[in-house]
């Protein structure tokens, strides 16, 4: 059974930074994809940032800077550090993971299979 549970949500001041968490179960590919995207309301989920098995990431075009996923292979553990928010920033975030085929790259645009309850962001 997958599990992702995201943690680290909550309100900042428009300009601060905010770290989130998404630890996974139940997941074995040795080959994946693990995402991060949100979606506010009223408004269509969007990708944010993905990574794959061997680190390689990629990002939203609009979030790229201030944005940056990382994963700790050895306790299932994704992390999204944003850094200078916004009020548009304001959302709940997702984590998401895929099974990756080895000769194929992850894209924001892929099916992810399993998803977490998400957590939410507010920027004010």
């Amino acid at each position: 059974h997958v599990q992702l549970v995201e943690s680290g949500g909550g309100s900042v001041q428009a300009g601060g930074s905010l770290g989130l968490s998404c630890a996974w179960s139940g997941f074995t590919s040795e080959t994946y994809c693990m995402g991060w995207f949100r979606q506010a309301p009223g408004k269509e989920r969007e990708g944010v940032a993905v990574i794959d098995d061997l680190g390689r990431e990629r990002y939203e075009d609009s979030v790229q800077g201030p944005v940056t996923i990382s994963q700790d292979k050895a306790n299932n553990i994704l992390h999204l550090q944003m850094n200078f928010l916004k009020p548009d920033d304001t959302a709940t975030y997702y984590c998401a993971a895929a099974r990756r085929s080895v000769w194929v790259g992850c894209s924001l645009s892929m099916n992810f299979n399993y998803w977490g309850q998400g957590t939410q962001v507010t920027v004010s």
